[in-house]
């Protein structure tokens, strides 16, 4: 990891194998279509990486006047746990949560957003039926239970889609700190009228038995990040998808192994598999719009049609 002051405007990507994202040849078309004198650059950390890496990632963009902010992936929770205290403006979602995926600067202030809640929904309302749960009566299994996991969460239990609400949210995931914490998370936010379980699965073949008693229709995700920066899947290759469902794998580049095991099973089990692209596209728009202070709404047909030449 190199932090070296920025010579022109800047806004950071801050991930694992931030090289590999499409987002690397996508920002500079964006950034002539938006009006934007600026350039991205990467920063790799590893996975889990100690509270003194983050809070000198943070530090580093804080203190550079050419630093205008950041995109967070895979370390929300950890940054924002290790350096929260750096942070002036700390939003809603931020907060609440505990993750953030957007640092921008205002009037003096460094500002940490947490924008999964808006991006998971923008997403997913790409392709679920409007008014779906309350017409079916379907479930949603979500694999992982990071920031991208509670995020899906909390926009499912907003209050305007009361009367049509998940029958159940079900969650699987390998460590029990996060499973406890999670928990937590949705336990406060619990608008009344959805059933909850939780599962820790931290061997092969346990995601595939609680798959197996999820309702026919239901929206089965992997936000476990298996299949992007690490190879793989949540499930085994046994493992039998409900009829009907809608099966989101949130990554769009990596191995995919658990949205080709989907797509294995798409004809026979009448399945829609959706990837990682729109929730890619919206969620960078959202932090380029908050990091340059623009209103991102006209641009977003362009952004993604630009975008779709990158698109692997």
């Amino acid at each position: 990891m190199q932090l070296t002051k920025a010579e022109q405007p800047t806004m950071y990507f801050i991930g694992v194998t931030t090289t590999k994202s499409s987002i690397m040849k996508v920002f500079p078309e964006w950034a002539k279509v938006l009006g934007i004198d600026a350039v991205i650059k990467g920063i790799d950390i590893a996975i889990h990486e100690k509270p003194e890496v983050y809070r000198e990632v943070v530090g580093f963009i804080k203190n550079d006047p050419l630093s205008l902010g950041a995109l967070v992936t895979t370390h929300k929770i950890d940054l924002y746990n290790a350096a929260k205290d750096m942070f002036e403006y700390l939003d809603p979602f931020a907060q609440a949560f505990g993750e953030l995926s957007s640092i921008s600067k205002l009037d003096g202030q460094l500002r940490g957003h947490a924008k999964d809640p808006i991006t998971s929904g923008l997403a997913m309302e790409a392709f679920i039926p409007k008014d779906y749960w309350k017409n079916t009566g379907a479930e949603v299994f979500i694999m992982g239970a990071g920031g991208s996991a509670i995020a899906m969460g909390a926009y499912l239990m907003q209050e305007k889609f009361r009367g049509n609400y998940p029958s159940k949210i079900i969650i699987a995931n390998r460590s029990q700190p996060r499973l406890t914490e999670i928990e937590r998370i949705f336990t406060k936010l619990d608008p009344g009228g959805i059933k909850f379980e939780y599962y820790l699965t931290p061997e092969p073949g346990q995601n595939d038995e609680v798959l197996s008693r999820v309702k026919p229709g239901s929206l089965i995700v992997n936000a476990t990040g298996l299949g992007k920066d690490r190879p793989g899947s949540p499930l085994t290759d046994n493992a039998v998808f409900p009829k009907n469902s809608f099966v989101w794998e949130i990554n769009y580049r990596g191995d995919l192994k658990f949205m080709h095991q989907a797509l294995a099973q798409k004809e026979k089990q009448n399945l829609h598999v959706e990837d990682g692209w729109i929730y890619f596209v919206h969620g960078w728009t959202q932090v380029i719009a908050e990091v340059f202070h623009i209103d991102i709404a006209p641009y977003f047909d362009e952004l993604d049609k630009v975008a779709q030449k990158y698109r692997a």
